[in-house]
């Protein structure tokens, strides 16, 4: 991959500018564009930019993506935190210095203010967002990195068919019971 060797998947439309770091397990998808011309930006592990998403700086703070956030398609996040395990919804925008707390959601649309602060296993909406529910989203957000990371690994020797087939259900319900075991444990920050 490149600048980045140990990216699962990255595609050859993704643009990638500046001081820019990203993390194992990691997928960048078609007409992905990430500028840190100054600051920086970084991608967290097993993390998924899917089509269209759009990753920048703010004027005083940086882009931090943690382990395992799924950033879904035409997403734009602009010098803003996200946490471990969060789904950020389709066409969604994060403006600066917003931070988006572990395990949550952020509802397609929806539109996070500057500065605005969203605690952990939040289910947000809204435009502006507000936190409308508190849910422990956990599995199913980090379920969502997973099929991301697995159909990564797939692109990446010339498969677009991963989703599909007895042998992909088999796995996503072992990986699904699994991360059920883990929340059961506690171990899911």
């Amino acid at each position: 991959m490149g600048r980045f060797p140990g990216a699962a998947w990255i595609d050859a439309t993704a643009l990638v500018y500046g001081n820019v770091a990203i993390g194992e397990g990691a997928s960048l998808w078609p007409g992905v564009v990430i500028r840190a011309e100054s600051l920086s930006v970084t991608v967290g592990r097993f993390v998924n930019l899917q089509d269209h998403v759009m990753v920048h700086i703010g004027y005083t703070t940086p882009t931090v993506i943690g382990d395992y956030a799924s950033i879904t398609h035409r997403v734009v996040l602009h010098g803003c935190t996200i946490g471990e395990n969060c789904l950020i919804g389709i066409g969604a925008t994060i403006m600066d210095g917003a931070v988006i707390g572990a395990n949550s959601i952020v509802a397609g649309h929806s539109f996070v203010r500057e500065g605005q602060v969203i605690p952990p296993n939040s289910i947000v909406m809204g435009t502006p967002a507000k936190v409308v529910r508190t849910a422990d989203n956990f599995v199913a957000n980090r379920l969502n990195a997973w099929l991301y990371h697995r159909n990564a690994q797939a692109y990446a020797q010339g498969n677009h068919r991963a989703w599909t087939g007895p042998d992909f259900e088999a796995e996503r319900e072992a990986e699904s019971a699994r991360l059920e075991a883990l929340r059961a444990a506690g171990r899911t920050g």
